[in-house]
């Protein structure tokens, strides 16, 4: 339910079927399996691989690191890709 009202304000600058599919199927896939922790995971891991254990947290992000910090990277991360499919889904589609 979450994800399809996400997509109804798309209705309102986006007339292609298509991009509002992929709005709408991508929105619910990145927040019910929050697959932004996993690209927080894949990056800390590319840039530190002796140590990967120690990202797999809950937000992608050591122990070590603030929740406070931890928690906002995680949604920025989040709306970033979200901004990018959804930039490139109007645009191409």
């Amino acid at each position: 339910f979450h994800a399809l009202v996400y997509s109804l304000p798309f209705m309102l600058i986006c007339d292609s079927f298509p991009a509002l599919f992929i709005i709408f199927f991508t929105h619910g896939l990145i927040d019910r399996f929050r697959l932004a922790r996993y690209v927080a995971m894949l990056k800390n891991m590319l840039g530190d691989p002796a140590h990967f254990r120690s990202y797999l947290t809950g937000t992608g992000f050591p122990e070590a690191t603030p929740r406070w910090s931890s928690g906002w990277l995680l949604v920025i991360i989040d709306n970033i890709m979200h901004l990018v499919i959804n930039g490139l889904a109007i645009y191409y589609l």
